[in-house]
């Protein structure tokens, strides 16, 4: 949890510069999550909506959600720090040269794959605020609204993180394949 922490903080400071966009996203992400499962479950046991069970389902699915969203956060920020690494790899001879562009790519597609897999699962987080939408405690109005739109920032954050990566990917195989995972989820 520490570690997510801190992956979250390296976002608010405005003199690190290894942690941006996707890390931010990735939170956006686990906070609509958080809301969403809050939402869910001030709409259990309530007249006229729909029986507890629907909405401890979707509570529960939100809540591992928002753990693998804010995870997600510090797995995005590894990943760049991964590329810094990559790129500062010596290139003096022919050897290091091809280890080191190698290590590049080897990062490059896991800078990636991992806002790929945080825009899914703000994609679901999206789709449950969508389902609860057509029943849920209305008290919690504005909380659902707020969730609908973090979850929106944050796929179209983990979105444009996966989309800057992909010139760098070599391998056309490996790049057009992340393209159309990515089309998959947002469509």
């Amino acid at each position: 949890m520490q570690e997510n922490i801190n992956a979250f903080l390296r976002v608010l400071d405005a003199k690190d510069n290894s942690t941006g966009g996707g890390t931010a996203s990735s939170v956006a992400g686990a906070m609509a999550a958080g809301l969403t499962a809050m939402v869910a479950r001030l709409s259990m046991d309530k007249k006229d909506l729909a029986p507890t069970q629907t909405y401890q389902t979707i509570a529960t699915e939100a809540e591992a959600l928002s753990a693998e969203l804010f995870t997600g956060g510090r797995e995005d920020a590894a990943a760049f720090d991964l590329v810094t690494m990559a790129y500062k790899m010596p290139k003096d001879t022919a050897e290091t040269k091809t280890a080191r562009s190698q290590a590049i790519q080897k990062a490059m597609q896991h800078a990636a794959e991992i806002p790929l897999s945080n825009a899914g699962r703000c994609k679901r987080v999206l789709e449950l605020c969508r389902h609860l939408e057509k029943s849920f405690n209305t008290n919690a109005a504005s909380d659902l609204e707020c969730g609908m739109y973090l979850a929106t920032a944050g796929l179209k954050g983990c979105a444009a993180n996966v989309r800057i990566n992909l010139p760098y990917i070599k391998d056309e195989p490996t790049r057009k394949d992340i393209e159309e995972r990515l089309e998959s989820i947002i469509g």
